[in-house]
């Protein structure tokens, strides 16, 4: 049976009518940039956090990037941050000038290892941007603890983890800042891209939501040098639908990994969730031996389930990151889970049988 990463149509199929709705009424209103329905995103997306502002961008690329212009970031500032996610957690750094300086992670969460950060810090070091990758926080009780003996800013970059949660608290509110995407295959996804600044702090709200309008306020009056990181009408409107569903749509999603770890017991190392983290599984991903995982990847394929590699070469040892001098062995445990992870289906409304068959196919 046919089975992709994530049956968006599938899983949007109880709110189709309202989706529609939300498009529709936005056709009809002629407010297409930010206005109205993007402001009303942004108060119920703070709400569902518990922080005290929110700003809608028009990824979670420049959530990052503005985010960061906001701090004050400059040319030759040091940020420490994981070296095992996605591009865009570095490559916003790089964009800004500044030098990425990455840290091992955790074996067993694949998250960055606070343990690790102090010895990176320099008298260049101005903040950390620890990522919480598939879904589960880092452990931010100890990189807080880092960044407050150094004073150090903290970015969470929580793209994969909207509603996760550390010893209690939501993602997005232990940093100075969160950041996070509405890429379609996200927990919440939008219809294209988007994503969002997350802050307790009103004045960096403030200060976000300028840089996002080019750096003016009022209008045609520049302030700083901002961008345009606005979020269409078009994105916020269904966001505000499926925001509704997220809680819902995220008890699927535990419910699959649960199966998962059961059925998957003695065949692949299952995702371990630390003590303390709630996780909202954007992805679910297993390592296996690096010598198999060809092979189990030609059996998903032949069977058209869907499947992944998250993240074939970590970011340290990407080329365009050559300048900085790290090599391999450098950062072993990244390099070692770029060998042996997968990440398989975790759609909210996979079936026990599709889950078995996923499962079976693995197996071998």
């Amino acid at each position: 049976m046919k089975i992709p990463m994530l049956n968006i149509p599938r899983m949007q199929s109880e709110i189709r009518d309202d989706l529609a709705a939300s498009l529709l009424k936005v056709l009809d209103s002629g407010q297409y940039i930010n206005g109205p329905e993007v402001a009303a995103f942004e108060a119920e997306l703070a709400a569902y956090i518990g922080a005290k502002g929110a700003v809608a961008v028009s990824s979670g690329t420049d959530a990052l990037i503005v985010a960061m212009m906001a701090l004050g970031v400059k040319p030759g500032d040091e940020i420490i941050t994981t070296p095992y996610t996605f591009f865009a957690t570095a490559g916003s750094i790089a964009r800004l000038g500044a030098v990425p300086v990455f840290v091992d992670i955790v074996p067993g969460t694949f998250n960055i290892d606070p343990a690790q950060i102090a010895a990176k810090i320099t008298a260049k070091t101005v903040g950390i941007v620890p990522v919480h990758l598939f879904g589960q926080c880092a452990d931010m009780s100890a990189v807080l603890k880092v960044a407050e003996a150094h004073n150090l800013w903290v970015l969470e970059d929580a793209a994969q983890a909207i509603g996760a949660k550390w010893q209690g608290q939501m993602s997005c509110t232990m940093g100075k800042a969160g950041c996070l995407s509405f890429f379609p295959a996200k927990n919440l996804g939008g219809l294209g891209d988007g994503g969002a600044v997350i802050s307790n702090d009103l004045e960096f709200i403030e200060k976000v939501k300028v840089l996002r309008e080019h750096g003016s306020k009022p209008r045609y009056y520049h302030h700083f040098i901002g961008g345009n990181f606005r979020m269409d009408a078009l994105q916020a409107a269904p966001l505000r639908i499926k925001l509704k569903a997220l809680d819902s749509w995220v008890t699927g999603r535990r419910r699959v990994a649960g199966r998962y770890n059961e059925l998957l017991k003695g065949i692949a190392k299952v995702p371990v969730i630390a003590e303390g983290a709630e996780s909202v599984f954007n992805q679910y991903v297993i390592r296996v031996d690096k010598a198999a995982r060809p092979a189990i990847m030609e059996r998903l394929k032949a069977a058209d389930i869907g499947h992944a590699i998250y993240y074939p070469v970590p970011l340290h040892l990407q080329p365009c990151f050559s300048n900085l001098g790290y090599k391999a062995g450098d950062l072993p445990v990244a390099e070692l889970a770029a060998e042996e992870s997968l990440a398989i289906p975790v759609d909210p409304k996979l079936s026990d049988d599709e889950i078995k068959e996923i499962v079976n196919i693995i197996k071998g």
